[in-house]
């Protein structure tokens, strides 16, 4: 069952990975840019999770653990940049 449930589950990401380079390239403003940008890394710690247990390794967590958080910190200097104008204070 999970044989077939993960290669579709990963071939639906990639087509959500798709879609958001879209957005990221065509978006109207930053904004919609920067909302494709963090919903892609969420897509790609998705398939790196999805991958890892396919193959039935545990090593690439600590991959998808440091992506969620560089993703999580590019997010909120990109929206702090486009607030004030700066990052750091």
């Amino acid at each position: 069952m999970i044989a077939v449930v993960i290669p579709i589950a990963m071939a639906l990401f990639t087509a959500a990975a798709l879609l958001n380079l879209y957005r990221l390239a065509i978006g109207p403003d930053i904004v919609d840019r920067i909302l494709a940008l963090d919903t892609l890394m969420i897509n790609s710690i998705a398939l790196i999770v999805l991958s890892n247990i396919w193959m039935g390794l545990s090593v690439l967590f600590e991959l998808a653990l440091l992506i969620a958080l560089m993703g999580f910190v590019s997010t909120v200097a990109m929206s702090k940049y486009l607030l004030r104008g700066d990052v750091i204070e």
